[in-house]
């Protein structure tokens, strides 16, 4: 799969990629993550990629054309399988549906705004969609971004080393099968400072263990995410 990423901050992204499972899979050559220079789309000395608001305002708004050119540069023939998807506030809320349909695309585009927001004609005749990672403002989409992209790439055969472990993350449909928090999990040593593991997950019993995970599952998330809990 290929991943795009067009921002006026190219350097921001040598980090966020450069660790854990989504380098494993660049360098197995699973994902290619391409990040690319707005500012290489523009003309003026300035290099000037956002303009005053028409009808006032405070702040500075993206202007479409460094953004259109862009996109169009990059994809020359755009597929339906490619989408270009505007970071924003104003976006639908991501969450781990929405990570799974967009695993099944080709080529994903993340547009990162930047300032007080960007030409809307962007969100009307450029993106696919818009975004946003959850009920606040980033200083810019380049964070939503990096979110984004792990959270697609680990869904990507081959990127997890064991690939059944995706689909018991927490928000999956397919783990626990409501789209439950993750269970609880336990490690050694059994009995830590008079804590201790369940016995039940030392038992070896698998069908016992299956069902103490779904139950806990379910508290967990009726305790702290009591909206993701499907009511009759």
């Amino acid at each position: 799969m290929i991943f795009h990423v067009l921002t006026i901050f190219p350097e921001f992204f040598e980090g966020p990629f450069a660790h854990g499972v989504v380098k494993r899979a660049k360098d197995a050559g699973i994902l290619d993550i391409r990040i690319h220079n707005l500012r290489d789309w523009t003309f003026d000395r300035h290099k000037s990629v956002d303009d005053r608001p028409f009808g006032g305002g405070e702040g500075m708004v993206m202007k479409p054309e460094p953004l259109f050119l862009a996109v169009e540069s990059i994809w020359p023939e755009r597929t339906p399988r490619q989408k270009a998807i505007l970071l924003s506030a104003q976006g639908r809320m991501f969450d781990q549906a929405m990570a799974n349909g967009l695993s099944r695309e080709a080529e994903l585009l993340l547009i990162c705004g930047r300032y007080e927001g960007v030409d809307e004609r962007v969100a009307e005749h450029l993106a696919d969609g818009e975004i946003s990672i959850g009920n606040y403002v980033l200083s810019g989409g380049e964070l939503a971004a990096a979110v984004v992209i792990d959270a697609v790439a680990r869904l990507l055969p081959g990127v997890l080393g064991n690939e059944a472990s995706a689909a018991f993350d927490s928000f999956q449909e397919s783990g626990h099968g409501e789209g439950l928090l993750d269970c609880p999990h336990w490690t050694r040593p059994a009995d830590f400072r008079g804590w201790k593991a369940p016995e039940v997950l030392l038992n070896g019993n698998h069908e016992e263990i299956r069902k103490f995970r779904k139950r806990l599952a379910l508290e967990k998330t009726a305790r702290l995410r009591p909206d993701l809990v499907r009511r009759p």
